[in-house]
Parts: C-alpha cells; structure tokens; sequence
C-alpha cells in the first residue's frame, strides 16, 4: 500500500480525503512537525517509507533531493486562490493516473490539469 506523508503547505483536509480514498496518511501537522524544517520533514517521510505530498517548491529541487534516493515526492503546483477541494482534486486525479506505477524515487509535478513524473 502507498504511504503518505502530507507536508503543512497542504490543506488541512488532504490527509483526510486520502484516508478516506484508503490510503494511509499522516498530516505533519499531527505528528509534532509543524513549523518544521524541510530537511527534518523528508527524514520523518523516508522513515515511514512513505511519499511526500507537499506545496513547497524546495522539495522539487532535484539538487536537495534526488531521484532515486527516496520513497518519493509529490509536489502539488496549484494556486493558492482555488479553494481546497480543488487543490485535493487534482492531488486525486494525478494519483489515479499513476495507479500501478511506483512511486519510489519519483518527483511528481500535480498542475492544473497537468502531470509530470521525474525519476
């Protein structure tokens, strides 16, 4: 089974939908990592053998966090201006897509209406 971990620059509700999608999933937020930096997030993910769903465009720097070396990340490029349900749709829609391909080691690009995969 997919694991997530869902990074604070995400809408509250993301870990939730996921769960209720039957995905296991932590929100940082409730595991005493809120206010957290980067690096101690992407340690907390890699040790639940889990992907990182995140908004913060660092976790996309290729140079930090290179393919291959980890359980996977997925940033998530939607406007801040649409609201949350919108954001949530379209984390969903990207992951149907991939439905039956690993997710480890890839760096996942959700747009609007968009989807790139770096491995």
């Amino acid at each position: 089974m997919v694991r997530f971990v869902v990074d604070e620059s995400m809408p509250r509700s993301t870990a939730l939908e996921l769960r209720r999608l039957g995905y296991w999933a932590e929100d940082v937020r409730d595991v005493g990592l809120r206010g957290a930096d980067d690096e101690r997030v992407f340690q907390y993910a890699q040790a639940q053998q889990a992907t990182l769903v995140t908004a913060g465009l660092d976790f996309a720097d290729i140079r930090r966090f290179p393919t291959g070396t980890h359980h996977g990340i997925i940033v998530v490029r939607v406007p801040d201006v649409l609201p949350t349900w919108v954001v949530n749709a379209e984390l969903i829609s990207a992951l149907q897509q991939l439905r039956g391909q690993s997710l480890r080691g890839a760096l996942v690009i959700v747009e609007l209406g968009r989807l790139r995969v770096r491995r």
